[in-house]
């Protein structure tokens, strides 16, 4: 599975969110955005990994985080 996560980083904490992201988390890859939100971060979850409960466990209570925005893929197309 692989799921995309933007998030609204608290004034000031961009930079700390980013790599707090990219290293306490596994699979991952991040880049920092402009508009709505600072940052997108692709996570790549077991087949069997609940969602739910890794946005809930592993995301959302990251310090300096103020709001997310989750999308969940169903299908990947490549050339």
């Amino acid at each position: 599975k692989v799921i995309f996560v933007q998030v609204k980083c608290a004034q000031g904490k961009h930079m700390m969110l980013q790599t707090t992201l990219l290293t306490t988390l596994s699979k991952r890859v991040g880049f920092s955005t402009t508009g709505q939100y600072d940052l997108i971060a692709k996570f790549y979850l077991k087949p069997d990994q609940d969602i739910g409960h890794f946005l809930q466990d592993r995301v959302h209570g990251l310090s300096g985080m103020r709001d997310t925005f989750t999308t969940i893929t169903f299908k990947a197309f490549s050339k």
